[in-house]
């Protein structure tokens, strides 16, 4: 049977149109995967919301849609306000040259064997700008202002440069380092930059699902990480790897993997708010990881924009937490609260001279037992409450002064050199 050329033509024409929208369909399809994804979920959780009889099943498909979807949200959310923070320094640049060496000293007039016996040595040849670090940050004005750690930026000969989420590079000036907390803040130039929306970290509840988000090793640019609060109020002692320790009180435990690289970084919610600052991770075990509680660092943000440094207020005392062992030890008459008391050095007064404390009032051998109504025990520290006060707070402290309970208020005041 012979087919009529222009059938034939028409019957061509037909099958490529079609096969041409079937591929510009899948094109469509795969290019608005996400949009559709996210459609037909709300779709099906307002289906099931309206029809109110959600199985135990559908009530999974409900959870686990929801969970990927607000983490999803969060990610996109705060990653372009989430920085690398690069350390370069000037270190010595080495060269190889070979020193012939005579094994036989004067057994032979001469050495007979050449330069075989050739030892090879090293000398310094100047210096050369190398990348000697990592770390993470995030941005929290919109003109360049940036939160990481302090360790990060410890060494005050090193070169700091940041890059931003689109790729960028900026010189970086650190405005200051926190002498109290593993804090520093970093500032670039320019304006418009996103910035990370800051949460609550007072209101945290154990299993709330958190993400980690920074430079993973130094190398793996805003890696995300995703887990759940496993911990809140912790206290730890962190290294850095060269000796050097702190002890950080009231830390986040989490189990969202942070790696070395990730310190500086956001740790936030499924709102895409900070609600910690990446810090550490436990040697020795698997996702044990810890933040420092946004909360305790917005004080250092409002006076790093006020003033360009940090200003903290102090009450002005030194002092050991009483435990039961200190408390069976000096016959003490409570097991809680912090003991006035001098350091080991002369110069370690138990009350700064002129201080809030000592217009208070208060002096060595005074037991501070609560600040403004809470009691001072593992759950609440002095140096914490002091530290989320302003400047110009008066705060109000039950003291046992010789064995007696009084109460003295106090006016908080800027610490000195700071």
């Amino acid at each position: 049977m012979k087919i009529d050329p222009t059938t034939k033509k028409i019957f061509i024409v037909s099958i490529s149109t079609s096969v041409a929208s079937i591929l510009i369909c899948v094109g469509l399809i795969l290019n608005y995967k996400g949009l559709i994804y996210r459609t037909f979920t709300e779709g099906y959780l307002q289906q099931a919301q309206d029809k109110g009889n959600t199985t135990d099943s559908n009530k999974d498909v409900v959870t686990l849609a929801t969970q990927q979807s607000l983490v999803v949200g969060a990610v996109k959310k705060a990653n372009p306000a989430v920085v690398s923070v690069i350390i370069t320094k000037d270190v010595p640049k080495y060269e190889t040259y070979y020193e012939n060496i005579d094994p036989f000293g004067d057994f032979f007039n001469s050495n007979p064997f050449g330069n075989l016996f050739q030892v090879p040595q090293m000398k310094q040849n100047g210096t050369e700008k190398k990348e000697v670090g990592g770390g993470s940050g995030f941005l929290v004005t919109k003109d360049g202002l940036i939160i990481t750690n302090r360790h990060v930026v410890e060494d005050t000969k090193a070169e700091y440069t940041v890059f931003t989420n689109d790729g960028k590079k900026h010189s970086a000036k650190v405005v200051a380092r926190d002498a109290v907390m593993d804090i520093a803040v970093l500032k670039i130039d320019g304006a418009q930059y996103p910035y990370l929306e800051l949460g609550n970290s007072d209101t945290l509840d154990l299993g709330q699902s958190v993400i980690a988000i920074g430079n993973a090793l130094g190398e793996f640019k805003n890696s995300v990480s995703v887990g759940v609060i496993s911990g809140l109020s912790r206290s730890i002692t962190a290294g850095n790897g060269m000796g050097q320790s702190e002890a950080l009180e009231h830390v986040i435990q989490t189990d969202a993997a942070i790696n070395p690289g990730n310190s500086g970084g956001p740790l936030v919610d499924l709102g895409g708010r900070v609600i910690g600052v990446n810090v550490a991770v436990a040697q020795g075990s698997e996702n044990i990881g810890f933040a420092l509680p946004i909360n305790s660092i917005k004080s250092v943000i409002d006076s790093v924009r006020t003033t360009g440094k940090i200003v903290r207020p102090y009450l002005g005392v030194r002092y050991v937490s009483i435990t039961d062992s200190l408390k069976e030890k000096n016959n003490l008459s409570v097991n809680y609260g912090v003991l006035v008391k001098a350091g080991s050095d002369s110069n370690e007064l138990a009350v700064v001279p002129g201080s809030p404390a000592d217009k208070a009032g208060i002096v060595e051998n005074d037991i501070i037992l609560e600040i403004d109504g809470i009691k001072l025990d593992e759950n609440t520290s002095l140096a914490n409450s002091i530290r989320s006060r302003k400047i110009g707070e008066t705060i109000s402290l039950k003291i046992l002064h010789r064995g007696e309970e009084k109460t003295v208020t106090v006016k908080l005041e800027a610490a000195p050199n700071e």
